[in-house]
């Protein structure tokens, strides 16, 4: 009862209601802003949100050490629970910590061929089912339409939905124009179909604001009457 009371109080009932239901399986969505305003807190909360359904979730690094990942789950699920004095919080933990898998790898090191076919053994072979696929730090100024068409159909193939980090000044000129006007990051050029949802943060002067710039087929930034509290980066 506790973890559907924090399902349903979720502000991720909101953000998935904003952007008509959230992802579906085969689908990708992608949270961009600059360095530092705050993306993986929002992915780690959409993970966390999962888990609490007990459903199975990979996270992805490629810029971070699990163990600053796992930070971020930690520190992210003790702000989510401060206030609400919940019992039974280690019982919780050890639940989700069942149903995730934090993995971490290099683009220099690796091709985007051997990370799908390192996902697919785990979770066709190795037995973790997984709903969602996070995948954080990931430089989209080194990628190609193909490659992100591969991880889309990756997707479908497993019956994933698909969460991406992306930091939008990455490979950009310091000077250069990162959203056009339609606010798709211009480091999406060439791809930006490929993904059905893009959502950015902004900075505000108390806040950090989040927007839709595409809705599956429709380019329409919108605010999503949700923001990030500055200090804790959780979802209001």
């Amino acid at each position: 009862m506790i973890k559907e009371e924090l399902v349903s109080r979720s502000p991720v009932r909101v953000f998935e209601k904003s952007i008509h239901g959230g992802l579906k399986t085969g689908e990708i969505g992608v949270v961009a802003a600059q360095s530092g305003i705050g993306k993986t807190a929002v992915l780690v909360q959409i993970a966390l949100d999962k888990l609490l359904q007990n459903k199975k979730v990979i996270h992805v690094s490629f810029s971070q050490h699990t163990d600053y990942v796992l930070t971020w789950y930690t520190d992210i699920f003790n702000e989510f629970i401060k206030k609400k004095n919940l019992e039974k919080v280690q019982e919780i933990k050890a639940e989700l910590i069942k149903n995730r898998v934090l993995m971490n790898f290099n683009q220099d090191g690796v091709t985007s061929d051997m990370i799908l076919r390192s996902l697919k053994a785990m979770i066709s072979e190795g037995g973790f089912k997984a709903d969602s696929l996070i995948i954080d730090g990931f430089d989209f100024s080194r990628s190609t339409r193909e490659r992100l068409a591969a991880v889309k159909a990756f997707a479908g193939e497993l019956n994933l939905e698909v969460w991406y980090s992306c930091n939008v000044s990455s490979g950009q000129p310091p000077l250069a124009s990162l959203y056009d006007k339609h606010k798709i990051p211009v480091i999406f050029n060439g791809f930006a179909d490929i993904f059905d949802i893009i959502i950015v943060l902004e900075p505000r002067q108390d806040h950090i604001e989040l927007s839709v710039s595409r809705d599956r087929d429709a380019y329409n930034p919108d605010a999503m009457a949700l923001r990030l509290d500055p200090k804790t980066l959780l979802i209001q």
